[in-house]
């Protein structure tokens, strides 16, 4: 049994589905934005850091990374509530295709923020690819276009999510029993 800060962890999503669902997102992403200038891939670090770089990995078109680096969570195991942007893209936007990946979408207070910060830059498209959503958790309305699966409100960990910077490195996906 894995355990994180003295807590069990029950698994969620295994190690191949997530493998599964990232090659059919980068399918989909394929077909709406292939042809022309390779799309920008933003990242929200860290937590997305694992799943963008699958996701990229599995495409075929040419493709530029950025990241962007927010806060909301602190060390806690909810949201402050408060979105900081802490990095900004470094590539220019206006006029490119935009994807914004990030690894899970809960209360929709930063990929709200995220996606008017980056909607100011000027895009020409702007998409949003999370790999988990956690509908029961949203505060604000948002949805994101693209969604690897959607996931019951319980503090995760692993594939890039952390609590308190642990559990990142876990191939799967899991629950923390809190």
């Amino acid at each position: 049994m894995l355990e994180i800060r003295g807590k069990k962890l029950r698994l969620v999503i295994d190690e191949e589905r997530i493998k599964r669902r990232v090659k059919e997102l980068a399918l989909e992403l394929e077909r709406e934005l292939g042809g022309g200038e390779p799309p920008v891939f933003i990242g929200l670090l860290k937590g997305s850091f694992i799943f963008l770089a699958d996701l990229i990995r599995e495409l075929s078109l040419p493709a530029v990374v950025d990241f962007m680096r927010v806060s909301s969570y602190g060390s806690g195991t909810e949201s402050s509530g408060e979105v900081r942007i802490l990095k900004e893209p470094e590539l220019e936007l206006k006029g490119k295709k935009v994807v914004l990946v990030d690894d899970i979408l809960d209360t929709g207070l930063t990929l709200k923020r995220v996606k008017e910060y980056l909607l100011e830059k000027e895009p020409a498209v702007l998409k949003t690819c999370v790999l988990l959503d956690k509908k029961e958790a949203r505060k604000v309305p948002f949805e994101a276009d693209l969604v690897g699966f959607e996931v019951p409100n319980d503090f995760l960990v692993g594939y890039g999510l952390d609590w308190g910077e642990l559990g990142r490195n876990l191939r799967g996906i899991y629950a923390v029993e809190l």
